[in-house]
């Protein structure tokens, strides 16, 4: 058996001496723990140490010893951990003492530029701790060590130590410093280590101030008495990671139609969560890969299809566990996911859930503590003024939450997880830049108004923050501005350029043209689809020279350059500049934004656009649709489109799909939140229908010239007159619905062939698809497997939202893109062309 090379037995002629430099998710994640275990067992002997770069390892050994190190240090990666470059280079033996031993060496506090790390799920060590009755963690709902845990939602300040987190009260008991002190503990400086000697502890009050009977809800502990509480059909509010929740029993109709008029949240649906798997697929369809999802350190809320209703008495198979009783079969509460084929589900991500759904055979209403609009709640001094008449009761504890992080929301699509929000398990982890990037100035990009995030450009690498949520409200506007300051803080970041959306009245725009101005820094405006195609493509690793892509940036609405509105959009675009090659026809949008409240009148607009009144109602008089109109003030309208007076034109593909959805019945009068008439349209596809072979059964759509321009444009009216003729015929919503996706994917693709080809021949091959509308799993399948049938090269969003939570990134990406290809803010506001 070969013995470990050791210092005693090195052949001292062939011993090497390396400097190992480690960058990516490197601190406050086991890894230097990890490297002295690897080197015990390589018989390496030197040193590992955190510094501003990452993971510095002094190693010395033979050559086979130190290839057999490194090689494994990339294999065996603690679970946070993420390696982005191993860099090795020789040391001078002479120089240094030849160390006896491996040791974990205090700290460099040299300019930071690690990341800060995302709070992640309880891994399987800790639950097997909780789950002990004979561990001293037995129940504890804050066991933690360096493979899980609150990470970034307990951070104040660099470097990650207890001292500059909210665990700076909890002074270590003995045991818990032991493990924090020994390297061979999975538990070595994880900062929020705690116990029931020296931890955070939880209690259940209630909100009217009187006290809990726990004797008659439980005989073990507050969190049983909670889950006892959800079981009675109360609604609680819970403190988790990142905020308090909402929560009640997902099956009782009662419960969670009170906490949707309580919440003042009508129609968007709630997030459920639930004890494991088991419980979910009786609920709701499971692949693999949405498995090892939900399971994941990040644990998102995960969009699954709901389940196909077992047929009576055949309920084996559907994850149904032995000793389930009758009412644990009840349905999911239909004022859960209202008009969705689709539900929300996250499993148990810190042990105080894990312990509260332990006795929950069925899932729970999981959704933010707030009213609709306002950002969650994260203190506990808020929860009375802000809670009180929306829960009955709380369960909390006395371990401040610093930052504010919702659950991130995923969808597998395309066989791959597509991020939708990123927020907690996910931010503010570093997105790697392309290749030219490397030199990219420090940048901060400020993001958009609805879903912002911010974007943070240094050393090669951006820091995209998690999701703020809507600017328009004062307290999200606060929050944003705070988070803006922490991570300046965090990251040590002296923006030398801002970037900013084009449109004059964001407040992210106003906030960052406002610091451009006051410090003197330079200040891109960049236009708001070119940073979705922007946002893409740098996701997507393409190199900063390469060529340009045709981008179909497809949303709701971003200025345009034009001063239009503009939200269907195909550009041939590379990170300096954009051209604008063709676009959704423009339509105008009665009433502004109040358009995009009540979907009917982009039904009336388009119409109107493409056939008028008389003719409307001559041949489809009979239609309930067409009576609807005439209970509007018509003659308001009429005047307002002739006259031009608060319609503004909009090329927006989500404005297509309000139209669309409100002509078949779906959300005409009122939405109740924004994207819901097309959220509700993909719903109703009728899948027999659109995936039938024969594409006659597409609406047709027509690409002319605008003669304004000379810009192709997707016209609808021959989709309008087959709609208004499945009307009359009576045709079924759902193959209604199913005609329309299928139409405009062969529409859009027909338009990527017309821009990408001259005379025969492909002049461009990659397509960059962006933007809020890309979150329709229907449409995006449609289009790409329709692309890749004709060879094209597809870049899709993955890890960045295609919304505009992905904004910002893009943003980013340009203004230094600006800047390292020569230009300046002035000139680099011209890169930009309407034709």
């Amino acid at each position: 058996m070969n013995q470990p090379a050791t210092p005693a037995n090195w052949n001292m002629a062939h011993m090497l001496a390396e400097s190992i430099r480690i960058t990516g998710i490197v601190q406050g994640v086991g890894f230097r723990p990890t490297v002295w275990r690897l080197a015990q067992q390589a018989g390496i002997t030197g040193k590992v140490l955190n510094d501003g770069q990452g993971v510095l390892i002094h190693a010395w050994g033979q050559l086979q010893a130190l290839e057999q190190f490194v090689a494994t240090l990339e294999t065996e990666v603690p679970p946070l951990a993420r390696i982005d470059q191993i860099t090795r280079s020789p040391l001078t033996p002479q120089v240094y003492a030849v160390p006896e031993e491996f040791s974990i060496a205090a700290s460099d506090t040299s300019i930071i530029q690690t990341s800060a790390t995302p709070d992640a799920a309880t891994c399987p060590q800790c639950t097997a701790d909780v789950q002990d009755p004979f561990g001293r963690r037995f129940r504890y709902p804050f066991t933690n060590c360096t493979h899980c845990g609150p990470r970034f939602s307990i951070i104040r300040a660099i470097p990650y130590d207890r001292t500059n987190t909210s665990m700076q009260p909890f002074t270590l008991c003995g045991d818990c410093q032991q493990e924090y002190n020994d390297p061979a503990n999975r538990r070595f400086h994880a900062q929020p280590n705690a116990c029931y000697d020296c931890g955070p502890r939880v209690e259940l009050a209630r909100l009217d101030g009187q006290p809990v009977c726990l004797e008659s809800l439980s005989l073990l502990d507050d969190i049983d008495a909670a889950c006892t509480l959800l079981q009675n059909g109360h609604i609680l509010a819970i403190k988790g990671i990142g905020g308090f929740h909402l929560a009640c029993d997902a099956t009782n109709e009662e419960a969670v139609e009170n906490l949707r008029q309580r919440k003042q949240r009508y129609g968007k649906p709630f997030a459920l969560m639930a004890r494991d798997l088991d419980v979910i697929h009786r609920y709701a369809q499971l692949d693999e890969a949405e498995k090892t999802l939900l399971q994941s350190a990040e644990a998102p809320i995960v969009l699954l299809a709901k389940a196909l209703q077992p047929p009576p008495g055949k309920q084996r198979g559907f994850g149904i566990a032995a000793g389930v009783r009758p009412k644990d079969l009840l349905p999911i509460a239909d004022a859960v996911a209202p008009g969705q084929n689709t539900l929300g589900f996250m499993l148990p991500y810190t042990p105080l859930h894990q312990l509260l759904l332990k006795r929950m055979n069925r899932p729970i209403v999981l959704t933010s503590a707030n009213r609709s609009d306002e950002p969650q709640v994260i203190d506990n001094a808020e929860v009375s003024k802000r809670l009180s008449g929306i829960a009955e009761f709380v369960l909390w504890h006395n371990r401040d939450i610093v930052n504010r992080v919702d659950d991130s929301v995923v969808r597998i699509v395309l066989n791959q997880p597509r991020i939708l929000r990123r927020a907690r398990g996910y931010a503010p982890a570093p997105l790697p830049l392309p290749k030219g990037f490397e030199q990219a100035p420090d940048s901060l990009a400020m993001g958009a108004e609805l879903k912002n995030t911010f974007c943070l450009i240094k050393n090669g690498q951006a820091m995209l923050s998690q999701h703020m949520g809507d600017l328009e409200q004062a307290e999200t506007y606060a929050d944003y501005r705070k988070n803006l300051n922490l991570y300046a803080t965090l990251f040590q970041h002296h923006p030398a350029i801002i970037a900013v959306d084009a449109h004059p009245e964001y407040l992210s725009s106003k906030w960052g043209r406002q610091q451009a101005e006051q410090h003197k820094i330079p200040l891109i405006e960049v236009q708001h689809h070119h940073a979705h195609i922007a946002a893409c493509m740098a996701e997507n690793q393409l190199p900063l020279d390469s060529g340009p892509v045709l981008g179909v940036a497809l949303d709701g609405l971003g200025f345009g350059k034009d001063g239009t509105i503009w939200g269907g959009e195909f550009l041939q675009a590379d990170y300096v500049q954009a051209k604008r090659t063709g676009l959704f026809k423009p339509v105008a949008m009665p009433g502004g934004t109040q358009a995009i409240r009540e979907p009917w009148r982009n039904t009336y607009a388009h119409l109107m656009a493409e056939m008028g009144w008389p003719a409307l109602k001559m041949n489809f008089g009979q239609l309930e649709l067409v009576q609807f109109f005439e209970q509007q003030p018509l003659d308001t309208f009429n005047a307002m489109l002739k006259k031009g007076m608060n319609t503004p034109l909009a090329s927006s593909c989500g404005r297509l799909f309000d139209a669309v959805a409100a002509a078949i019945g779906i959300c005409r009068a009122m939405v109740d939140y924004e994207g819901q008439a097309a959220i509700e349209l993909e719903a109703m596809v009728d899948q027999d229908t659109l995936h039938h072979e024969d594409d006659a059964l597409a609406y047709p759509f027509a690409i002319p010239y605008l003669s304004a321009n000379g810009l192709p444009y997707i016209e609808p009216l021959a989709m309008w007159q087959a709609i208004l003729g499945d009307l009359i015929l009576n045709t079924p919503a759902t193959v209604m619905a199913a005609r329309f996706h299928k139409g405009l994917a062969k529409a859009i693709v027909a338009m990527v062939r017309k821009l990408t080809t001259e005379q025969g021949e492909r002049m461009i091959n990659r397509v960059a698809l962006s933007g809020g509308v890309f979150q329709n799993k229907t449409l995006l399948e449609q289009i790409v497997n329709r692309l890749e049938q004709e060879n094209y090269q597809v870049l899709l969003h993955q890890h960045v939202p295609t919304n505009d939570g992905g904004l910002a990134f893009g943003q980013a990406v340009i203004a230094a893109a600006r800047i390292l290809q020569g230009g300046d803010a002035h000139v680099s506001r011209n890169t930009w062309s309407n034709h």
